[in-house]
């Protein structure tokens, strides 16, 4: 594999990313008693299989993007394993999702990477596997310290690059348009599923008629939607040799497009009123953090697995429910999507120890039953079983979601685009934007993008 320069990595992924799951705000919805349970018995488990050796002292970081409740589930379960496992503990590095690529660019270029590492489903894993700086795992599963039986071979080979493994895929989830369900029964509003793109505006026009609520569109996430709407429009991969699979500038106006309708009529949020948020933050998504129907979204286009963090942030007496993301197509602009990845640092002094905290998070029951499927529907079925009457209410929608709306409607998901591509995402970021002050149209927008993406893409 070619190599790449540690300062083309760390300026490429300063920009890069896709949005895969951040969340939440309130507490997570275990009970005390059951998650005391749950920390004794992991205790009295390991004690059992640990008796007579000697504790080492081993301090473990982790890394993850997030936002609370993910964080309060995650730092519970590595207490819970710290507990059953004397002598090892975590520092634990929870980030802000707009934080979080610059803060882990950083880490590799410094030789600094923590132990263990939440992935996302980008371009960013196969950089970090080019420059050395992710584990093999494939002799841990050899050895049986690391075990992927109950992982289905398709779940596990979006881990691999290259023929080997690289990352544990720590559950499943979908593009997902989680909406304002209270709002559009009180304006006699029927969201439907698989909406075409004319359909979505057309309800977004409704919506503002009736209540001077906006809509946001993926708002600084160009990588998942244009990739989203192109696949609707029949463009499976839009990358091809160092370039774009059309030679046509027009190519991104459907998705533009849409951005222009609803400045020029209104219903689509301002750019100014990103200016003031956290771009992509579960507590700061105007579906859920808004004063005003001015600047307040009647949905948003994030993951399945959020659902749960975004109605623990909602409103009081607000309740969020599912769609799917619109497309002209939506069977072909849909799929199923690895909702995030775990790997360990090539450079752990300790790599056979995260390799067993990473088996943990991903196969103990314990550990899953305090998590409750907040990074997605878990990819170890025998977990995923044995949790579901656990579940809270917003993970049983989602495997309803994903099981009777989005596979049976769904194809192939794309492929990991190419390292440079992180670049390209952030220039039709900052197209989107400009189209939201009334400084750009889609045409110029399409047309532009191609010219520069043809540039980026052929360094």
């Amino acid at each position: 594999m070619r190599k790449q320069s540690m300062s083309l990595m760390l300026a490429a992924l300063m920009i890069g990313g896709s949005l895969a799951g951040c969340s939440g705000s309130k507490p997570a919805e275990t009970t005390a008693a059951s998650t005391e349970a749950a920390k004794t018995e992991a205790a009295e488990t390991t004690a059992e299989t640990t008796a007579g050796a000697e504790a080492k002292d081993v301090k473990l970081t982790f890394t993850w993007w997030g936002n609370q409740l993910r964080n309060d589930r995650t730092q519970e379960v590595l207490d819970m394993y710290s507990a059953a496992n004397p002598g090892v503990t975590f520092d634990a590095q929870p980030a802000q999702w707009s934080d979080y690529w610059t803060k882990l660019a950083t880490a590799a270029a410094g030789n600094a990477l923590p132990d263990l590492i939440q992935m996302g489903y980008t371009s960013a894993l196969e950089q970090y596997v080019d420059n050395g700086l992710l584990e093999d795992l494939g002799p841990y599963v050899e050895s049986g310290i690391l075990d992927v039986s109950a992982i289905d071979q398709s779940i596990l080979d979006s881990g691999s690059v290259d023929g080997k493994l690289y990352a544990i895929c720590s559950g499943q989830n979908a593009p997902a348009l989680i909406y304002n369900k209270t709002l559009t029964d009180e304006l006699g509003i029927e969201i439907k599923n698989n909406m075409t793109l004319d359909e979505f505006m057309d309800v977004s026009r409704e919506i503002y008629e009736k209540s001077g609520v906006k809509t946001d569109l993926a708002f600084a996430n160009a990588e998942s939607m244009m990739t989203y709407i192109l696949r609707g429009e029949g463009v499976e991969n839009m990358f091809k040799d160092k370039g774009f699979v059309s030679d046509d500038s027009s190519m991104f106006e459907p998705f533009f497009q849409v951005y222009e309708t609803g400045y020029q009529e209104g219903w689509m949020l301002k750019a100014e009123i990103y200016a003031e948020l956290t771009k992509n933050s579960v507590e700061q998504c105007p579906l859920v953090y808004y004063s005003t129907p001015e600047t307040q979204s009647w949905c948003a286009c994030y993951w399945s697995n959020q659902l749960n963090a975004m109605q623990s942030a909602a409103p009081e007496g607000v309740e969020l429910a599912y769609s799917t993301w619109p497309a002209k197509d939506p069977v072909k602009a849909d799929y199923l999507h690895p909702s995030m990845f775990f790997c360990v640092s090539a450079n752990s002094a300790e790599k056979e120890e995260a390799v067993k905290v990473l088996n943990y998070l991903i196969n103990d029951i314990d550990c899953n039953k305090v998590l409750l499927a907040e990074r997605g529907i878990p990819a170890t079925t025998v977990v995923a079983d044995a949790i579901s009457a656990e579940l809270p209410e917003a993970s049983q929608k989602e495997i309803e979601f994903i099981n009777t709306v989005v596979a049976p409607n769904a194809s192939t998901i794309s492929p990991c685009p190419p390292t440079t591509a992180a670049e390209l995402f952030k220039k039709a970021d900052n197209l989107v934007e400009e189209i939201l002050y009334g400084a750009k149209t889609a045409k110029d927008a399409s047309a532009e993008l191609y010219t520069e993406g043809q540039k980026i893409l052929a360094q």
